[in-house]
């Protein structure tokens, strides 16, 4: 039981650095109705990988992270300038062919390379359990930095999330204010990935801030709702994983649709119970 405890302290350690971040951006995605670009920033920051691994460079070097931040903040700039004030067309639908084309890139440049399929399976659902003390502790100080620019630009990110055409109206220039926000939101998915996987991290994004936005109406409120709870499923999931011997990544990944699933079973429950009037 020792020697367990001993091998995922840092795990859980990461998931809760995880959940903090990325309940906290998963509140914006969701008022910004563009669910999917975390995965398909990640699934960029993935292709950026990708490509340094054919170049030559280990997952894990500085060069293959320079890659795929690099992919990841044109990712954002294209994010940024397809934003406008008249919706000719859903922004999601722009997010879902970048996630497309990127996958499918991914997909072109492994196919003939020695153990493309591992790699690819890799990218996607992570090894959250080799990471070390040090990885906690370099990835809260960088998640640290990023919340700090949030904080100091709360003002204009919550306004173009929340009201977008009161920020046009107002005079703000969204597009720069934009491409800052998803600079900084791809900063954060090239860590995660790195780390927990394309599908790790989409779940700590969204499913948290979906669960908290379905029962608090203030931010501040829906914030410590979502960090309670994605804190909550990170010990149900790694638990899991320990105790039935699973992928940590995948357990934890159920554990956040199974308690999703549950929490809504109950509240519309516990509002079919409810008195009328």
């Amino acid at each position: 039981m020792t020697d367990l405890l001993a091998l995922l302290w840092a795990p859980f350690l990461m998931c809760l650095v995880l959940t903090g971040i990325h309940a906290y951006l998963g509140l914006h995605v969701l008022a910004r109705e563009v669910v999917f670009v975390d995965i398909a920033l990640a699934q960029i920051a993935a292709l950026g990988a990708t490509a340094a691994f054919l170049t030559g460079f280990d997952l894990d070097s500085p060069l293959s992270y320079v890659f795929a931040l690099g992919a990841t903040i044109l990712g954002a700039l294209v994010l940024a300038l397809t934003r406008s004030r008249e919706r000719h067309v859903s922004q999601e639908a722009i997010i879902g062919v970048v996630y497309a084309v990127s996958a499918a890139a991914s997909v072109l440049l492994v196919a003939n390379a020695p153990h493309g399929a591992e790699y690819l399976r890799a990218m996607l659902v992570g090894n959250i359990l080799t990471v070390s003390g040090r990885d906690v502790l370099a990835v809260a100080v960088l998640y640290a930095g990023v919340g700090l620019l949030h904080w100091r630009c709360r003002k204009p990110f919550f306004l173009i999330s929340n009201d977008p055409e009161r920020a046009w109206r107002e005079g703000w220039r969204v597009r720069p204010w934009d491409f800052l926000f998803y600079a900084s939101f791809g900063v954060v998915v090239t860590s995660s990935v790195r780390i927990a996987g394309v599908l790790l991290v989409f779940s700590y994004l969204i499913v948290p801030a979906l669960a908290a936005i379905t029962v608090a109406r203030t931010t501040r409120d829906r914030l410590l709702i979502a960090w309670a709870f994605g804190a909550a499923v990170s010990v149900l999931g790694v638990g899991a994983s320990a105790a039935l011997d699973l992928p940590t990544g995948a357990a934890v990944v159920c554990a956040f649709g199974a308690s999703l699933l549950a929490a809504g079973g109950v509240r519309a429950l516990v509002r079919r119970r409810a008195p009328v009037g």
